[in-house]
Formats: structure tokens, sequence, C-alpha cells
């Protein structure tokens, strides 16, 4: 007895379109920029440890961008830490997803003026 079935490849396949997709990778990058982070180590990290385990920790010197309003992980003029991390990680996803769709939108122009 033959049956009238689809192919199993066109009905285990759900496509998620591609607003679906952004609005929800938004929506966790923010959720680990401004909450997760929040916990995030105090500790140095490697490249610190390993400057202080050697000795010449020192002689670090601060970066150019010691001055910027993110420096440090931080929102520079927040005097409470918490919403000074969560606001830089805010800031710096809006940044990040928007440089992508920018850079989405002129690869998708040069792709159709070709």
């Amino acid at each position: 007895m033959m049956t009238n079935r689809t192919p199993p490849s066109k009905t285990s396949r759900h496509r998620v379109s591609t607003r679906v997709f952004t609005v929800v990778a938004v929506v966790a990058s923010l959720l680990i920029a401004c909450v997760v982070s929040i916990w995030a180590s105090t500790l140095p990290d490697g490249l610190e440890s390993v400057a202080g385990s050697t000795g010449f920790l020192a002689s670090a010197q601060a970066s150019a961008a010691a001055g910027s309003p993110f420096a440090g992980y931080s929102f520079l003029g927040i005097a409470d830490p918490t919403l000074s991390v969560a606001l830089a990680g805010a800031v710096g996803c809006a940044f990040t997803f928007g440089l992508a769709m920018l850079v989405g939108r002129i690869a998708r122009r040069r792709s159709t003026d070709d």
C-alpha cells in the first residue's frame, strides 16, 4: 500500500525569517551585554595576569582610549557601576548591530547592481 507523503526534507525543515532571527539575536545580545556582564569577573584578564606574573605590569601605560566614554567596560559619567556596565553594553550592542546592518545593506546593493 502506497501513501501520498511529501518528502521529509520539505516537512522537517522550518526556516526562520531574517527579521525573527535578528530580533532574537538583538535581545540575546542585550541580555548578555546588559545583565550577564554585570557578574563578569573582576580578576585581571589573561594578558594582564601574564604581565603581572612575569614582572612587567608596572611598566604598563594607559592606552590612547583610556579617556574615552567606554573605557574600562563602563560608561563615563555614570557613578553606579552596575548601570554603567549595563549602559556601555547596550551602546556597544547598538553600535555593533548598526554597523552590521550598514555593511549588509551595502553588500546587498552591490550584489543587486552586478
